[in-house]
């Protein structure tokens, strides 16, 4: 078939007695259609262009030297903050969360209405749709499109491409520098940016997403969704029989025909005129009377153009509509359907979207404001004292996640006679050290464990941290080294230097 030409791989064309295992890419121009749907894909691609250009400038008061952006992906403080919430490194879990959640309900909601995230409002759809819009403003609609670029060039080709190119640029332009502004506070970086100090790496990133948006929306389009996008290769696991997906009726509109076309006696004329206009509105130039094929994105345009051309001719709209084909079997029957939303395959999704999202709010609401790190030296691994007691190094690490001052203090349990002290104060011992560390800070310390030799080579310790103002705690599991062997009593073998 014509479409197969145009965009799959071909093994069995040959050319002077070679074979050609690739065809050639032709290029598909859309015509623009309106209806029910291309009105609903607008209003869906304005409301996501809205949010993504304009949520960079959503303020929230976080307080006095920390960001007011909304939704910021810090990635100087490693930080990420999402409204009255704030996320650091070591929170990935929660972003594993969230993207299982997200897969989950995309098999939801693709085994429900089909490719629906794909023709309405994934990134590629949403800019590609408003690239095109450009080029048929500018170039006009599919007929003078394929005219114009049969033609030799002329002053009036030439003014057209420059201008939908310039742009696309633009709009690229515009798409890449909204994309900084997630990372950065999006007034000062904007500010920054056209002063020409905002720094290399943001001219250098915001020249990738141009480049690619110009490209992938202006030049690949539905190759894109055609070979690069992994989804439709394994979309189909997620449909069954009761799926909505764009179908077309053909028990309907079958036997297909134009108006003045005279068909053989005995053979019933169906509502297809084989106009042809759900294939010139496609986006990736697909035939959907063939049924479901892996390039259709599901957008639903052929069903404002078969409507429109079954509306100039008086005919009943309706031949290619979303429908699952127990239905379509149901109705060339003559029987009435039911669509089914709950089955073994939605409920296991539901099911599972439901755990993961209790997961994720238990997670939330139980979240510590607190966390601790501890990191042994490793030279000397013990140090004998001269009274014989054993010393160990650890680097300490604490988090201070709320929003205020904070004293924590640490302590040790699992040995005996333990005794504490910081490292550039070690004259100072204690069983319990009180740390002081800033709001939404991270403060390191050297400390010094003491304990007297037991001989037991080494010993698991327990690291106990505790938030003197909320009282929440953390622990750490550590190991306390020594020496093997019959406690020493003598003199000290080494010095405080472990010679």
């Amino acid at each position: 078939m014509a479409h197969v030409d145009k965009t799959r791989l071909a093994a069995t064309s040959e050319d002077d007695g070679v074979m050609q295992y690739f065809a050639d890419h032709k290029k598909v121009y859309p015509k623009a259609v309106y209806g029910k749907v291309r009105t609903l894909k607008w209003a869906i691609l304005g409301f996501c262009l809205t949010v993504y250009y304009a949520l960079p400038w959503l303020r929230w008061d976080r307080g006095v030297g920390r960001p007011d952006q909304a939704l910021l992906l810090d990635i100087y403080d490693r930080k990420f903050y999402f409204f009255n919430l704030e996320f650091w490194p070591q929170d990935i879990v929660y972003l594993t969360g969230l993207l299982i959640m997200a897969a989950l309900g995309l098999f939801l909601v693709t085994s429900l209405f089909g490719r629906v995230w794909c023709g309405f409002a994934c990134p590629q759809t949403v800019w590609t749709d408003l690239f095109m819009w450009v080029e048929h403003q500018i170039e006009g609609d599919r007929n003078a499109r394929m005219k114009r670029d049969a033609q030799p060039m002329s002053f009036d080709k030439f003014w057209r491409k420059a201008l939908k190119h310039y742009i696309w640029l633009g709009v690229a332009f515009w798409t890449g520098g909204a994309w900084i502004m997630y990372f950065l506070d999006a007034p000062t970086i904007v500010q920054r940016f056209w002063e020409g100090t905002a720094g290399i790496s943001v001219y250098a990133f915001t020249f990738l997403f141009t480049a690619t948006t110009y490209l992938l929306a202006g030049w690949a389009r539905e190759q894109v969704c055609t070979f690069m996008c992994p989804w439709p290769r394994f979309q189909s696991a997620m449909l069954d029989e009761q799926s909505l997906i764009v179908t077309y009726q053909g028990w309907r509109g079958e036997t297909r025909a134009h108006l003045k076309a005279k068909l053989p006696e005995g053979t019933q004329r169906g509502d297809c005129i084989d106009c042809g206009g759900c294939v010139t509105a496609c986006p990736t130039g697909i035939d959907i009377r063939d049924g479901a094929q892996l390039e259709c994105i599901g957008c639903g345009l052929c069903i404002d153009a078969c409507d429109m051309a079954l509306s100039k001719v008086q005919r009943p709209t309706g031949l290619i509509a979303w429908d699952n084909l127990e239905g379509q079997a149901a109705k060339a029957r003559g029987e009435k359907t039911r669509l089914h939303l709950l089955r073994p395959r939605t409920i296991i999704y539901l099911t599972a979207m439901s755990m993961a999202f209790t997961f994720m709010v238990i997670a939330l609401t139980n979240r510590s404001t607190i966390d601790l790190s501890v990191q042994q030296d490793r030279a000397p691994l013990f140090v004998r004292l001269a009274d014989g007691t054993i010393r160990d190094g650890y680097m300490v690490k604490v988090s201070n996640k709320t929003q205020a001052d904070a004293v924590f203090d640490l302590s040790v349990q699992g040995l005996d006679g333990v005794e504490l002290a910081l490292a550039e104060t070690h004259t100072v011992q204690n069983p319990v050290l009180h740390l002081p560390i800033g709001p939404d800070q991270v403060g390191g310390h050297r400390i010094l464990v003491m304990a007297p030799d037991h001989g037991v080579g080494s010993s698991k310790i327990n690291f106990i941290l505790r938030n003197t103002t909320t009282g929440e705690e953390t622990s750490y599991q550590g190991v306390f080294l020594g020496p093997a062997g019959a406690p020493h009593h003598g003199e000290n073998e080494h010095d405080e230097h472990g010679r």
